[in-house]
């Protein structure tokens, strides 16, 4: 099975199939909510994003049956969803409904009813099936990974075990919040309950990795929590990593605020705020039983997977953090292939330099880097370093940390400004030291030459060759190419030179 940990950097990481929009409609037990994606090669954008707080599953517990006005606003909802997808023309439909759906009587007559009314064909997952596709999602967003996704909904939570991209064993309880929460005045008897149920899930913890991949509103609710108490300087949510302490810190302060207080969370709403205490205790005590050592949240889940799993070699192969740079590109470079081969003409000069996340991880980021070397060619010149900058920080980016995201931001932002560095307060310069700081002010300059030399073509830029040696800085100009390394490129070759500590050199 395909793995990202590759001694040589992948290839392109086109999927060779033409963009699509496929919308996603994932019934759950709290809310239901409609997704536009629109999937380019294997890089899958979120367009159209709307949901309702049906509650169907609220009360089933007790009766055994789908609450009915719950059942009422889902009627109203997918009819809705229907108009809009064929008003948006969008004939790639998936439909699938989860714990509440799966596990009442009057699950069947649901599907039905919304058969026949709303012309929408509902697929039901068992628990095994929603952890799987959800984990899909997860793998999809993240790359290879270590532990085990958990993915909580309304009524209930999925664990599935993952090493790399290979989904393991897939397991679901009844702990959500509307399955738990009947009288919660109890805590010890909640604690209690909690981990007599998480016990099932000894199978998929035992032998697992290190990480747990949160999936699910309440956890975003609980990581947007811990952001602003961390005064976090960068509000993603994709990859926002907690220690397990840190776990514990912020479960402990959620179960002291009222939830008014967390209701005025950024990023945390007001009915999300009432199931956050809930979720954050029980994200501690799966933590302490799984023995994780940290949690990383994800963005991607369950949505993501259905799409995914549908065309596995998607999530099985490539590059995640490739795919969405080469997305975000191909749609503004006049040249998308030039910046594969930038990634390529670079990477000698930088073979000695001293790692800043790992030698892997450093190749794969600069290669990100070099992908996205035009993609602020059609932004304002005044506003191009600043404008690239964000958008690589703050953009729909797969398969990277925050940190790695802030090293990547500043190399486009020196990509385009030159020596010059954003202003004290960036978020980049607040999640980096002064040595990542340096090796990206390195990368970006190693950008920008390459850029200058070839116009941004491939054919201009394999007439040049780059070189290091203890003292210098060699660029090798091809025969009969002499002319065109001007003035403006070997300007950029000193200040690559200088910052490096070497001698520039043409030959």
């Amino acid at each position: 099975m395909s793995t990202l940990a590759q001694a040589d950097l992948p290839a392109a990481d086109h999927a060779g199939s033409a963009a699509r929009n496929i919308a996603v409609i994932d019934i759950g037990s709290n809310s239901i909510r409609m997704v536009l994606f629109r999937l380019e090669g294997r890089a899958l954008f979120p367009m159209f994003n709307e949901k309702t707080m049906a509650g169907l599953g609220r009360g089933a517990g007790e009766t055994g049956l789908l609450n009915p006005e719950g059942v009422a606003a889902a009627i109203r909802t997918l009819k809705r969803f229907r108009t809009l997808l064929d008003a948006k023309q969008v004939t790639e439909r998936h439909a699938v409904a989860t714990a509440a759906v799966r596990a009442t009587t009057d699950g069947p007559a649901f599907v039905e009813r919304v058969r026949e009314e709303c012309g929408l064909e509902i697929r039901v997952l068992s628990g095994e099936e929603e952890g799987r596709l959800s984990a899909a999602g997860v793998v999809a967003g993240m790359g290879d990974c270590d532990g085990v996704t958990g993915d909580l909904g309304g009524s209930s939570l999925e664990l599935t075990r993952i090493s790399g991209r290979e989904l393991g064993p897939a397991i679901s309880l009844q702990v959500g919040p509307l399955a738990m929460l009947k009288d919660n005045s109890d805590q010890e008897a909640l604690r209690k309950a909690i981990d007599d149920a998480l016990r099932n899930a000894e199978p998929v913890f035992q032998g697992s990795g290190p990480v747990f991949y949160a999936v699910g509103g309440a956890w975003r609710a609980f990581a947007h929590l811990a952001m602003a108490g961390e005064d976090h300087p960068l509000h993603v949510l994709h990859q926002f990593e907690l220690s397990r302490d840190d776990v514990f810190k912020y479960a402990d302060f959620a179960a002291a605020q009222s939830e008014s207080s967390l209701s005025s969370t950024p990023g945390v709403s007001s009915k999300r705020a009432a199931m956050l205490p809930y979720a954050a205790q029980l994200l501690r005590r799966v933590m302490k039983l799984g023995k994780f050592e940290r949690v990383v949240f994800s963005a991607n889940g369950l949505r993501e997977g259905v799409i995914y799993a549908a065309e596995p070699r998607l999530y099985l192969e490539g590059d995640p953090l490739f795919a969405a740079a080469e997305a975000m590109v191909s749609a503004v470079s006049p040249e998308p292939a030039f910046g594969v081969r930038l990634a390529e003409w670079i990477e000698p000069v930088f073979e000695t330099e001293p790692e800043i996340f790992s030698r892997d991880r450093d190749r794969v980021v600069r290669a990100a880097a070099a992908r996205l070397t035009d993609y602020g060619v059609r932004m304002h010149p005044d506003h191009r370093a600043d404008l690239a900058s964000n958008q690589v920080l703050f953009g729909p980016l797969s398969g990277i940390s925050h940190r790695e995201r802030a090293f990547l931001a500043l190399a486009i932002h020196h990509r385009y400004q030159g020596k010059k560095p954003p202003g004290e307060e960036s978020a980049c310069r607040r999640l980096l030291d002064d040595e990542s700081e340096g090796a990206a002010l390195r990368l970006g300059l190693a950008l920008r030459l390459g850029a200058a030399l070839s116009g941004r073509t491939v054919e201009l830029l394999d007439h040049f060759r780059l070189e290091r040696t203890p003292n210098e800085l060699v660029l090798r100009v091809a025969k009969g190419m002499e002319d065109t390394a001007v003035e403006r490129a070997l300007h950029r070759l000193d200040q690559l030179a200088g910052v490096m500590d070497l001698k520039a050199a043409v030959l």
